[in-house]
């Protein structure tokens, strides 16, 4: 027997009528139907029981019993085949109780020809695969696990299953009404005129979360609900970030430990060596040049992570980019080795770009390290710089890519290269190719990050054991460029004077370093610890104070701002410098970050504090505007001021 014929099982006491039935079925196409044949009530059950046949065709009279009786009994025990129940004359009475007993169709063997009962047929088998695909449809929301629910086009709520009961009562809810995200039905009536689905919509209840989707049914004017608790996934994704975010943090703390441990070595050995006496004759000059480049590369490191983190002010003025290279070619050398050589191609005439010279410093210097690690045999490292002009015919690709004039820094060099699969991710933080410990994986993203802070953009070209080139542009400013070089041999170049400036700083050694360095240009240095102190030193010294520096965040409860307003309140075109190792958005002080104006950055060298205090006291500023700090609410002093403990010397 072939699986595509339709299996007919016959049940008719009498055996003409059963031939006559089987050749109707043959007339149609003999090799479609599978005919077999039950002569009674009882033979009839012990076919059903073999479950082999797709429909049955009953007698109405079986002797004892009725073919109404036999499918009535069918159907009790559960054999769901159609049935068309077949009678020797129309009977509208007979034919209401077969179709309320559960039969697909009634037919009157004298009315009946191949035709017919073929229709017949294949009505019952469409009606019993239609039947099959609702229940199993209708099984789906009663047996989902999650809240299903059914609204009508109006928005009212038709269907709900019992998990959706379930979930209500769970929360002390009446019914699953009030679970429903608010204003459900401006939902259902979107969902209905436009046709889309709308998915993840959060609700929260009782410290539970639920996600919502609502899926219209054009055809029906209905909209099908569906409703997922995901409390435990979100709790599951915070424990996966915050697991992430630690081992990330693992990362970056390795990476700084081992490059601060090595800065730290350098300069407390170098000290050291000054504070014994020397067998070699090693000049003190050399210790006290590694000393400060030490401290320079930790300076350098801490902006790298301030302004990994955005919390590092950024302080542009128009600057030459070739002065900055040149400036630093003799630190890079060093940094490269010499078995790397440095080869700067700058172009003669270089418009400025308007940029913070620290950051554009801190990228050349994290590309040049990338460069050392990626040439451990040695290499060339060429630095260019260029003015290119973008239109709309060679504009760039990148989406940061933008017309106009632009200054362009290129830093190649002939190292590994890097790998197609590695080169999507290189600018992504705490990403790194090198092995624990020995780099935080934020020299790239750091470079990333100031390139967008100066509205630039950076592209990469890299080919496998060919090396990598980093071309960077930098919009061109019409200003003209200012220096940004500064050593200590300037120091006394830089013009001194005689007013007296007052210095408000709670860490005593820095206190110290500051009075110092003023003193040596000539002022006459007034040092108190926190802003209380300074307000009585103001009290004695009767208005002789010529400008006031102070840091930002400070003890007790006054800060830097709080005191210069209280002050200025008293003497409106007082000169203040503030000064910070933290950024504004960490102190929360609204202060214009402008160069040379009123901030000074930690940290800093001597001839640079005494540049800019010069500068401010030079400045013709017009009356300070008496505005209140935001906070400021004028708070009492402290009882007892007190002078902070200074932390035990090391030995």
């Amino acid at each position: 027997m072939s699986d595509s014929q339709v299996r007919i099982l016959i049940v008719d006491d009498d055996e003409d009528d059963f031939i006559i039935a089987r050749d109707l079925f043959w007339e149609i196409d003999r090799s479609a139907y599978a005919i077999d044949w039950a002569e009674s009530y009882d033979a009839a059950f012990r076919k059903m029981a073999e479950d082999r046949y797709d429909v049955f065709l009953i007698d109405y009279r079986l002797g004892a019993h009725s073919g109404l009786e036999l499918l009535k009994e069918a159907k009790r025990q559960g054999y769901d085949a159609p049935m068309v129940l077949l009678t020797g004359q129309g009977d509208h009475d007979v034919d209401l109780q077969a179709m309320r007993a559960g039969a697909a169709d009634f037919l009157v063997k004298g009315q009946i020809n191949a035709q017919s009962v073929e229709r017949s047929i294949r009505y019952a088998l469409e009606r019993k695969r239609a039947e099959t695909e609702i229940q199993k449809l209708a099984a789906f929301p009663r047996c989902n696990p999650n809240p299903v629910l059914e609204f009508a086009a109006d928005g009212t709520l038709t269907y709900f299953n019992s998990a959706a009961r379930a979930v209500a009562e769970s929360l002390g809810k009446e019914s699953p009404h009030d679970i429903l995200p608010p204003d459900t039905r401006p939902i259902v009536a979107d969902r209905l005129t436009t046709g889309e689905p709308q998915t993840d919509l959060q609700t929260q209840s009782d410290g539970r979360t639920f996600s919502w989707s609502f899926i219209p049914i054009p055809t029906s004017r209905v909209v099908h609900c569906y409703a997922t608790e995901i409390t435990e996934r979100l709790s599951l994704e915070a424990q996966l970030r915050h697991s992430v975010k630690m081992q990330a943090v693992g990362q970056l703390a390795a990476g700084i430990a081992h490059d601060f441990n090595n800065i730290l070595t350098v300069i407390q050995g170098h000290a050291n060596l000054l504070l014994t006496p020397s067998k070699t004759g090693l000049l003190p000059e050399a210790s006290i040049r590694q000393i400060t480049l030490g401290a320079e590369r930790a300076g350098n490191l801490i902006r790298q992570l301030l302004t990994f983190s955005r919390q590092q002010g950024i302080q542009p003025y128009p600057l030459d980019l070739n002065e900055v290279i040149c400036s630093l070619t003799n630190m890079m050398e060093r940094l490269l080795g010499e078995h790397i050589s440095l080869k700067p191609e700058l172009a003669p005439i270089l418009p400025a770009v308007l940029a913070d010279p620290g950051m554009i410093e801190q990228i050349l210097m994290n590309l040049a390290v990338n460069a050392r690690d990626a040439m451990p045999k040695g290499g060339l490292l060429v630095i260019t710089t260029s003015v290119v002009e973008f239109n709309e015919s060679n504009l760039p690709t990148q989406p940061e890519a933008r017309i106009g004039q632009f200054v362009c820094l290129s830093v190649g060099d002939t190292g590994c290269g890097i790998a197609a699969d590695v080169l999507d991710h290189i600018f992504e933080p705490f990403f790194s190719t090198k092995e624990a410990g020995k780099g935080t994986g934020l020299g790239l993203a750091t470079v990333y990050g100031i390139v967008k802070q100066h509205e630039g953009w950076i592209d990469v070209e890299s080919q496998v054991s060919v090396g990598t080139t980093f071309r960077i542009y930098l919009p061109a400013s019409t200003l003209s460029a200012r220096s940004a070089t500064g050593s200590d041999t300037e120091y006394f170049s830089v013009a001194g004077g005689n007013e007296t400036i007052l210095v408000v700083e709670d860490e005593p050694a820095l206190r110290e370093l500051v009075a110092q360095i003023l003193t040596e240009y000539g002022y006459r240095v007034l040092s108190a610890a926190s802003a209380w102190e300074a307000l009585s030193i103001w009290e004695q010294e009767a208005g002789r104070v010529a400008l006031l520096l102070t840091d930002v965040v400070m003890p007790q409860g006054l800060s830097g701002p709080d005191l210069a307003f209280r002050l200025r309140c008293e003497v409106p075109n007082l000169k203040v410098l503030y000064t910070s190792g933290y950024s504004t958005d960490v102190t929360g002080s609204d202060l214009t970050l402008t160069e040379g104006t009123n901030f000074l950055r930690k940290p800093y060298r001597p001839v640079r504090l005494a540049r800019i205090v010069r500068e401010c006291l030079d400045r013709k500023d017009e009356p300070a505007e008496t505005v209140a700090p935001s906070g400021l609410d004028g708070p009492a002093p402290p009882a007892t001021p007190t002078e902070p403990t200074p932390p035990p010397s090391e030995a």
